[in-house]
């Protein structure tokens, strides 16, 4: 995650000299408390307060200067303990906020503006499908990833529809909650390998048909704009397709608004789905799934 641009304060180097305060200074701040937090939010063990000049639960830089910001959702105390555990084992990862349910979900992204959020689906009063199209609306800066499984598979279709750009099992390789994450902190989609096959087989319908009708969309684009597609189908975010083409990032948003338009898909995980089922990714070898 690129920290934000804007004016600073400058750091802090040593005492001041014995001079006096600059001209309208005030007292220097200290630790600040999240803006809007609840009194009854989910302790996060382990906790800290930000440094100095920094505000926890600001987006950019937060208690961990550089760190992504996530804000952790799941009824299940113990599920929630093992995706922090998880997390906690990349320092560019920091769980700022957690939630038993998604209405406290959505207040907590209110309060701490996570950079993404990790959904439960099925959760007490507001679900995970409902708290996704809830921020989307109030908190459309915070990517959302979905904490699946197998049973789940009837909410897919409604995910994809809310804006969800991740879908991550509970039970697969800490790797892909690891890579998941950063997929979508960095404006790309993330599926588990499991999932993506799950949902081009069971929600495409007639595969074969679709294929074809993917194909026939995708052979409107120019070779460039699916050179692009079928890295968004990969999972790769804008600053990593810009690596790999050679082309600087404000090139490539604008080919991914050029192919959403074209392809007249609502988001990224959509527009990898087209991908799949035109063929343009190269399914991954299932002794490596």
């Amino acid at each position: 995650m690129t920290a934000g641009t804007g004016p600073e304060t400058a750091p802090k180097t040593g005492p001041a000299p014995r001079t006096g305060p600059a001209p309208g200074a005030g007292p220097a701040p200290g630790p600040v408390p999240a803006p809007g937090a609840r009194a009854d939010a989910v302790p996060v063990p382990g906790g800290h307060p930000a440094p100095d000049g920094d505000v926890a639960g600001a987006r950019g830089d937060g208690g961990s200067r550089g760190a992504i910001r996530v804000l952790l959702a799941d009824d299940e105390a113990l599920v929630r303990a093992g995706v922090r555990a998880i997390l906690a084992a990349d320092p560019g990862i920091e769980v700022v906020a957690e939630a038993a349910d998604g209405r406290a979900a959505v207040e907590a992204a209110r309060a701490h503006r996570p950079d993404v959020a990790l959904l439960d689906i099925r959760m007490p009063g507001l679900d995970g499908l409902a708290a996704c199209e809830e921020l989307a609306r109030v908190a459309p800066e915070t990517a959302v990833a979905m904490l699946t499984t197998f049973s789940e598979d009837a909410y897919v279709a409604r995910a994809l529809g809310g804006g969800a750009t991740g879908f991550l099992l509970k039970s697969g390789d800490p790797y892909e909650l690891l890579a998941g994450v950063r997929a979508v902190a960095g404006g790309g989609a993330f599926l588990s390998p499991a999932v993506a096959r799950y949902v081009i087989t069971r929600l495409g319908g007639e595969r074969l048909a679709r294929g074809a009708a993917a194909r026939a969309r995708t052979d409107a684009l120019t070779p460039r704009e699916r050179e692009v597609l079928a890295l968004v189908g990969a999972g790769l975010s804008n600053a990593e397709i810009g690596r790999r083409l050679h082309l600087v990032e404000g090139t490539v948003k604008g080919y991914v608004s050029a192919v959403l338009d074209r392809l007249g898909v609502g988001n990224r995980v959509q527009a990898a789905i087209v991908a799949h089922e035109a063929g343009l990714v190269a399914e991954p070898d299932p002794g490596t799934a």
